[in-house]
């Protein structure tokens, strides 16, 4: 199988960390690619009409995109252990959450970065800086709990999403009176899993 990749993307990191936490890295080839929304890639697209990473092409069926049905294709192949059942809705939802604060993040990446600087509408950032913050909140007083448990998907999505607002808005501060959760991703960005895929 081959995955379509960038390394800035927190999605494809999500899957990207899940191989090398689930030992599937020998499966699946990493292809990296460069696109955006204004010049897509044509190997994106012939995996993704979308044009939107990360894809996994597999040799046996037609390429799946969407990283949350990547991540569960890859899950149920290598045994189940990063969606329990007993857990299954917890777990969706804080993928859910993170998955939610890296959508936020990239439209505000896009907007800064792909814009004409007179042409940036500086209230939708900031109205998606808002979404941010009150997903932020609610992991640092409601998740913690399921944070600090079990390796699941629920804790890679989180922690992808986290790097990338240290990545591309680190200038915000998403740590301020965020204590909680600011400790638990100084030690969960520290898996190998999470330092091999850090985006640079």
């Amino acid at each position: 199988m081959q995955l379509i990749t960038a390394d800035p993307s927190p999605f494809a990191r999500k899957v990207r960390v899940l191989l090398r936490e689930t030992g599937l890295e020998g499966d699946v080839e990493e292809v990296t690619v460069a696109t955006l929304p204004t010049a897509p890639n044509p190997a994106v697209t012939a995996a993704n009409p979308l044009s939107k990473i990360p894809a996994l092409i597999r040799p046996d069926g037609p390429a799946l995109y969407d990283s949350r049905v990547i991540t569960r294709f890859l899950d149920a192949r290598s045994g189940g252990k990063l969606y329990p059942e007993n857990q299954i809705w917890d777990i969706l939802t804080l993928e859910a959450t993170a998955d939610a604060i890296m959508d936020a993040a990239v439209l505000m990446t896009y907007e800064l970065r792909l814009r004409p600087e007179g042409m940036r509408f500086d209230d939708w950032i900031e109205g998606q800086w808002g979404k941010i913050e009150g997903a932020l909140d609610a992991l640092n007083t409601r998740w913690m709990s399921h944070l600090s448990g079990p390796l699941d998907m629920g804790q890679i999505s989180v922690g992808c999403a986290l790097g990338y607002l240290d990545f591309r808005h680190d200038a915000r501060g998403w740590r301020k009176g965020r204590d909680a959760l600011d400790d638990w991703f100084a030690v969960f960005c520290e898996r190998e899993s999470m330092k091999a895929t850090k985006p640079i």
